[in-house]
């Protein structure tokens, strides 16, 4: 197969981690082009990773040849980018979350597919060594999932606003909520609190800095998350908990954790994997291409782990439990 030329969308640090997947699979794809909104940062990102540089998507869309866009723009600058590259035949790679409201979703959504395009969610903890070595057993049916994410960071400007990140919850820990809903499906009702306690003095800062949820299942199963940035800083403390009918998951991350068989004679198993998942995830998305096949982590996907964070939201503003329905 011919190598894929892709170009980014976002030169900022999670686009500097796509740069280096890039990089070290550059005998399949090459990056040719990226785009940013700065164009003395765009143009300096670009030579730094030999790619043309670009300051309109539309440009760069019509002169650069792409056969993949990787997206990598802050929440709330997705404005149909994605719904432009599929109708001109460009496969994506979104990172999450894809969008800050269901109608830009679904709209995403439904153009690739009906483009018949690899469309992909960035939710790279799915590559992990520990995270796949989990999905590989049998672990009868699932109880009980408890995750959290805590940090202390003030993040770019426009993470601190809600109206542009969606918040903690929707922007961070919904990674930790994709786990939980790959492992055990949709919830069907979800009850949050969330509050700014420690930064109401930092001006364009509203976002929630301290937040709980649990999500409830149909089958008994229960769900329980918490995230903050107001814990130790300097530290991303992350991790999460999977019991099972016969095994029990600890996690503190997509490549490290213990995996116990809890039935019979007990077996723990521990692993500690150094896997780049950005490189893992983007392999997946080129062989998805190569094979015409659908990727690991489609958009779809993406696009029901946001409707979980957004119905967190909407409990914690409302202060009632919301049922998601089917």
């Amino acid at each position: 197969m011919r190598t894929l030329r892709v170009g980014l969308l976002g030169a900022g640090g999670i686009g500097a981690r796509h740069a280096r997947a890039l990089a070290a699979l550059s005998d399949r794809a090459e990056l040719v082009a990226c785009c940013g909104r700065d164009p003395d940062r765009t143009a300096a990102f670009a030579a730094q990773h030999n790619a043309a540089p670009y300051t309109s998507f539309a440009r760069m869309r019509e002169d650069a040849a792409l056969d993949l866009l990787i997206v990598a723009l802050p929440p709330y600058a997705h404005t149909g980018q994605v719904e432009a590259a599929a109708e001109a035949g460009i496969h994506v790679l979104v990172e999450k979350p894809i969008a800050l409201d269901m109608e830009r979703a679904d709209s995403m959504v439904h153009v690739t597919q009906a483009a018949g395009i690899v469309a992909a969610c960035g939710f790279m903890y799915r590559f992990g060594e520990a995270v796949t070595a989990w999905d590989a057993m049998d672990k009868g049916r699932p109880g009980l999932f408890t995750g959290y994410f805590h940090c202390n960071d003030l993040h770019a400007p426009w993470w601190r606003q809600r109206a542009l990140s969606g918040g903690q919850t929707v922007e961070q820990l919904i990674h930790i909520v994709d786990l939980a809903r790959h492992n055990f499906g949709m919830p069907r009702t979800v009850y949050a609190r969330a509050a700014n306690l420690f930064h109401r003095n930092i001006e364009g800062y509203d976002s929630e800095d301290v937040a709980a949820m649990m999500l409830g299942y149909d089958g008994g199963q229960v769900a329980v998350l918490t995230a903050t940035n107001a814990a130790i800083p300097g530290r991303w403390d992350k991790g999460w908990t999977i019991v099972c009918e016969s095994a029990t998951g600890k996690f503190s991350d997509f490549n490290t954790g213990e995996i116990v068989r809890t039935r019979g004679d007990v077996q723990s198993t521990k692993i500690a994997g150094d896997r780049d998942v950005f490189v893992a995830q983007l392999e997946n998305v080129l062989d998805a291409i190569e094979h015409r096949r659908a990727p690991k982590v489609p958009l779809s996907e993406g696009r029901d782990t946001l409707r979980i964070v957004l119905a967190v939201r909407q409990s914690s503003e409302e202060g009632r439990e919301v049922a998601l329905g089917r």
